[in-house]
């Protein structure tokens, strides 16, 4: 009979953290802990060392993005050999991409509306504790939803959007630098990043300006 999974909880929810601890005891998991913030969970996880952490994305001091935080704090201090599944109340797709983005091998995000389905939340945790990942499928369809809406210029910081703007008027790099008051060098490290932010392949600058220029006036 092979070990049961070894599953430590950071939730500061009370009855949440809880109401966790029990479901994962009846389903077979072993649960070595249930912390209420991020400390609480990373001495969890260095004294015991499970192999899956689940998360609040929410959690004090602030409720935003500690638990994101404290995932890859977590990653941080044991590679990808503990996975890391994340609670939400809502679809909160940024959150859930930079997750899925930074690593998506060991990982998971699931509402907490799931959390009535015992089935399906163990299911999640064995995938994750596998190497594999769990996603809410409310939460893919938003994902999906953003990419094809996605602007690449949505990517660019004000000041490669300024840059991009002066570029567009037919401006050399150091004339723009002359513009903006700032080095040449400063300026084509800001060409470059646009470049890199709107996926042209490296090829000769002049082309790739022109693409650029492009894509700035298709968006206005």
């Amino acid at each position: 009979m092979s070990e049961p999974i070894r599953v430590a909880i950071a939730e500061d929810s009370v009855l949440v953290r809880e109401g966790l601890v029990r479901l994962l005891g009846e389903a077979g998991f072993e649960v070595v802990g249930a912390a209420a913030d991020a400390a609480g969970l990373l001495a969890l996880v260095d004294a015991s060392r499970p192999d899956v952490v689940i998360l609040d994305i929410r959690m004090p001091p602030t409720h935003t993005d500690e638990g994101l935080r404290l995932a890859a704090a977590v990653r941080a201090r044991t590679g990808p050999r503990i996975g890391v599944l994340l609670l939400s109340q809502y679809v909160e797709a940024t959150y859930a991409y930079q997750l899925i983005e930074s690593e998506a091998a060991g990982v998971g995000y699931l509402l907490k509306d799931r959390l009535s389905d015992v089935a399906e939340l163990a299911d999640a945790i064995r995938r994750v504790a596998r190497g594999g990942s769990a996603i809410d499928p409310s939460l893919v369809a938003q994902l999906l939803r953003r990419r094809r809406e996605r602007n690449p210029l949505d990517e660019l910081t004000d000041r490669e959007r300024e840059v991009l703007g002066l570029m567009a008027e037919g401006r050399s790099n150091q004339a723009i630098a002359e513009r903006l008051v700032v080095t040449l060098k400063t300026v084509e490290t800001h060409v470059a990043n646009i470049f890199s932010k709107l996926g042209l392949e490296p090829q000769p600058d002049g082309h790739r300006r022109v693409l650029a220029v492009l894509t700035h006036l298709r968006a206005r």
